[in-house]
């Protein structure tokens, strides 16, 4: 019995120690998992992506009225190429190109002497054959003749008085006039040159109001109606609109096309609009509507559907130790476009953030910075820029 006494205080002793051997061990390992945990995370850190520098946009709210977009052309309410119908030669050109003429205005006087001088002569036989009537009508009067004279002076004289209403009308064509107000175009005819019958003149053409001509497909006709207010553009003019209305609506649908022929008045005072020339017409179409905006250039396209790059708040510091926001891909359901606008009808609410350009360097969890410096175009009415 007095022997295991020192044999058991060793057994205790030893295991002591081997306690105390394995819990230094546990504790190294569990330090060195630590440490090995800590390295690693850092490692990731400073072998993350690099920020990338975007431009974004808060997504609001913004009230549409709907419209109808075509193309078309400008069309003088009234055009003619001013022609002569006789032949003759030019003794005057009594007009300026490119002025304002009035209606009834002399442009152009023909050599008309010896039209005249028949004329002149067939007033004489005319007067001749009047003052026989007037005799042979006394004579008559008095039975010193029989009717059959006096109807045959009668017919005589309403023969030559034809003769010189025909001459007249010949005489008065050698000057030619203009049909209606309007501007004169640029002529080529001199003094001395020969004209035959339908020679063009000079054009002339009714430009204020002036017509513009489009065509809509016949599935928005109903959303169309005479006296619809229309807002025409042109390239000319960067930047300017021309307003007018709807006049009339063709009654036949073409069958080739399935479009329709529409016709509006467009106010032109300032003289600007010149037939011929193309020309955008915006027609506006129903109420106002209210959609979430953004720069077309915001959504990517893929065969999956559309997307955009939303801004969200990061969650892990980079290698400086700051925290930046990061790129989260959504899709989205685009809808009508206005300008550099795309209307968004599902995908994102009202206050997103939204990245609008650098978006094909991001990928989900890539951190940004954002520099508005420069933004992409979002105007509903954008102009060319021509350098």
């Amino acid at each position: 019995m007095i022997e295991r006494k020192p044999m058991t205080k060793r057994m205790t002793k030893r295991m002591l120690i081997m306690l105390i051997c394995v819990g230094l061990l546990l504790a190294a390992l569990v330090g060195f998992n630590l440490f090995r945990a800590h390295m690693f995370a850092k490692f990731m850190a400073a072998n993350t992506a690099p920020p990338a520098t975007v431009s974004a946009v808060v997504v609001h709210y913004q009230t549409w009225q709907p419209q109808l977009a075509a193309v078309g052309s400008l069309r003088a309410v009234r055009g003619v190429d001013v022609t002569t119908e006789v032949a003759g030669l030019v003794r005057e050109v009594a007009f300026a190109s490119g002025q304002e003429a009035k209606a009834g205005q002399i442009l152009v006087r023909l050599n008309a002497d010896s039209d005249i001088a028949l004329l002149q002569s067939l007033q004489a036989a005319a007067e001749l054959a009047q003052t026989v009537y007037d005799r042979d009508r006394a004579q008559y009067d008095i039975k010193a003749i029989a009717k059959a004279q006096l109807d045959a002076d009668a017919a005589d004289l309403k023969g030559k008085k034809a003769q010189v209403a025909q001459q007249a009308a010949l005489v008065d064509k050698k000057t030619i006039r203009a049909p209606f107000a309007g501007r004169l175009g640029i002529t080529t005819v001199n003094p001395g040159q020969y004209l035959n019958p339908g020679d063009a003149i000079v054009t002339l053409q009714a430009i204020d109001p002036i017509y513009a001509d489009f065509s809509v497909p016949q599935q928005q006709l109903g959303q169309l109606a005479i006296g619809a207010t229309v807002a025409v553009d042109t390239n000319a003019y960067s930047g300017q609109t021309f307003t007018g209305k709807i006049q009339s609506v063709s009654p036949k649908v073409d069958s080739a096309t399935r479009n329709v022929q529409i016709e509006a008045s467009v106010d032109n005072h300032e003289r600007k609009l010149l037939p011929g020339m193309y020309a955008n017409v915006k027609i506006d179409s129903g109420a106002e509507q209210r959609y979430l905006t953004l720069p077309q250039t915001a959504i990517t396209y893929n065969p999956y559907g559309a997307t955009v790059f939303v801004v969200k708040p990061g969650t892990q510091p980079n290698a400086q130790g700051k925290t930046l926001p990061v790129a989260q891909q959504v899709f989205v359901t685009p809808g009508p476009t206005r300008g550099d606008q795309v209307a968004i009808l599902k995908g994102v609410g009202d206050g997103t953030q939204v990245v609008t350009s650098g978006q094909i360097k991001l990928k989900n969890g890539t951190p940004l910075i954002i520099n508005n410096s420069v933004q992409p175009a979002d105007s509903p009415n954008p102009t060319p820029q021509e350098q």
